[in-house]
């Protein structure tokens, strides 16, 4: 039975929209790889779904066999039957390809001309780790509404494990929930909800509820742990610590302190402001630790615009990247800025 939602005074059942679009689902990691290039993955992945498309709709006239965007809208305009586009891993291009600005900017106007203004498409939903990136008029992919570990909006709570499915998890399999905890717990995030449309006062007023705050944990280390009864560093599973190295070694204005400072329990206020969604332009220290929210090797307080490392198991991977003589200077430097503090707050006393 398909649950109805309201649409103004209108109640719509889910139902009515059940097999009336087709799905177009993409992977792009299985097109984008280090010796392709944009323009040869685009064209790849094109003829494969336009193959796909021609044998689903055999009769129609196409006008162009290379450009799937026209045969999109030939099959629309014969049908009138719009698309549902699925993309995952949307960021391939920046993460596979980092230095290839030609090639991010042709994927970024593939992308807008698929689906910006276009009558056929009548939902994209895509993920990945790193929000969508802009270049002057490709800002114009606008018409997306984007949740992050920054700002994940109403789907806060799902962007982790909560506390009581961890506490659930443990039980079920007989765990230390404190171990558990103590190794995973730390991400925060709150959501930001819309008013309540069935309270008057709240709608009228345009008020929305506080938003809720939630601790969250990482999945894929609380189910290894769960499941193997080992509490350990699983992050290694799914990043290496060369590639928080890579990062974390740039020395924009006191990077280096700042990553002492994180290490040593603290919390910095950072602007996120200047951060331009891609894995290679860095104004600044900031922008470092913004790309580190969304790889999820630090956490984010958006109350307080404040990044520190979430848990020991980050931690853990902190401490792989900073060994070695290049950071026993930034590690010296902190060292003394907190003993020079303790004998000022020393002295006031």
């Amino acid at each position: 039975m398909g649950m109805p939602f309201r649409n103004g005074e209108k109640e719509i059942s889910w139902d009515e929209y059940l097999g009336r679009f087709d799905v177009i689902r993409l992977v792009m990691t299985k097109f984008f790889g280090k010796k392709t290039t944009a323009k040869e993955a685009l064209a790849r992945m094109q003829l494969l779904v336009i193959r796909d498309i021609k044998r689903e709709y055999p009769d129609i006239d196409y006008f162009d066999d290379e450009d799937l965007v026209q045969t999109i809208e030939d099959v629309y305009s014969s049908n009138d039957r719009q698309i549902i586009i699925v993309i995952d891993e949307w960021d391939a291009v920046f993460r596979e390809r980092k230095n290839d600005k030609e090639g991010q900017r042709e994927y970024l106007d593939f992308l807008r001309n698929l689906m910006k203004d276009n009558t056929h498409i009548a939902l994209a939903y895509m993920t990945g780790i790193l929000p969508i990136k802009k270049y002057g008029k490709h800002s114009a992919l606008n018409m997306f509404t984007e949740y992050s570990m920054m700002f994940p909006r109403q789907l806060a709570r799902y962007t982790g494990f909560t506390e009581e499915e961890v506490q659930s998890l443990c039980r079920r399999y007989g765990r230390d929930y404190r171990a558990v905890s103590d190794w995973y717990d730390g991400y925060e995030v709150s959501d930001v909800l819309p008013p309540d449309p069935e309270h008057e006062e709240l709608r009228a007023f345009g008020k929305s509820p506080d938003a809720a705050r939630y601790s969250l944990y990482s999945p894929l280390s609380v189910v290894e742990a769960t499941i193997t009864g080992t509490i350990k560093d699983y992050w290694n599973k799914t990043e290496t610590y060369e590639a928080l190295a890579e990062y974390i070694e740039m020395d924009f204005d006191g990077l280096k302190e700042a990553v002492a400072l994180l290490m040593d329990g603290g919390r910095l206020k950072i602007d996120t402001s200047t951060y331009q969604n891609d894995m290679t332009t860095f104004n600044g220290r900031d922008d470092v630790l913004s790309l580190l929210i969304h790889l999820g090797y630090l956490g984010f307080d958006d109350k307080r615009s404040e990044v520190f490392i979430p848990n020991r198991e980050i931690m853990d991977e902190f401490r792989t990247s900073t060994k070695g003589e290049k950071w026993i200077p930034a590690f010296r430097a902190f060292a003394r800025s907190e003993e020079i503090l303790k004998s000022c707050v020393g002295e006031k006393r």
